[in-house]
């Protein structure tokens, strides 16, 4: 069941109350004065896993959750974006880093919080970084040095795992997994 967030209408301010609509098959919260049903949806997660040459780029985190772990640059999708759009926006924000997309690599539901986390595999245009108030550092990473246990999230540790397994065969695909 998903969690109740919706407490006003977003049209005319009337507390909703959840039950299912006549046209619908699930609970959604419902304004009892406009009738406007209001729709919970996940958010997306969007970000890229930025390489030079053998080395991945990670950001130290400056803000919570999580503050002073570790992290790939990423973060929520904005309203009118394409995903790749946003990847890169959040590599740009959080890493000050250019990169090239070379395709999605990871896909991964974490449904207990309603969120979907999009990586894309990149190529660093070079290695001049400017992180934004986001990220206190950013630094890039032989295999053997990335901090694995100081990881931000397991959507992270997900996606750096997948990349070190695929390079090592040669060969990079399209991961689908879900987080539990």
């Amino acid at each position: 069941m998903q969690s109740r967030r919706i407490k006003h209408c977003r049209a005319c301010g009337t507390p909703v109350q959840y039950r299912i609509p006549s046209d619908d098959n699930r609970e959604r919260a419902v304004c009892g004065d406009c009738g406007t049903v209001h729709y919970e949806n996940p958010l997306n997660v969007v970000g890229t896993l930025p390489v030079w040459g053998d080395r991945v780029l990670l950001c130290k985190r400056n803000i919570e959750p999580r503050h002073g772990l570790w992290t790939l640059p990423a973060g929520f999708m904005e309203v009118g974006e394409t995903t790749e759009a946003g990847a890169l926006r959040e590599t740009d924000e959080e890493a000050g880093a250019r990169v090239e997309l070379l395709g999605l690599f990871t896909l991964l539901n974490v449904a207990q919080i309603s969120q979907v986390h999009f990586f894309y595999r990149a190529r660093l245009l070079d290695t001049q970084f400017n992180p934004g108030p986001e990220t206190s550092e950013a630094r890039l990473f032989l295999e053997e040095e990335v901090p694995w246990e100081q990881l931000a999230f397991r959507t992270v540790r997900e996606t750096l795992h997948r990349y070190f397994e695929d390079r090592r065969r040669g060969r990079f695909e399209v991961h689908f997994a879900d987080i539990v």
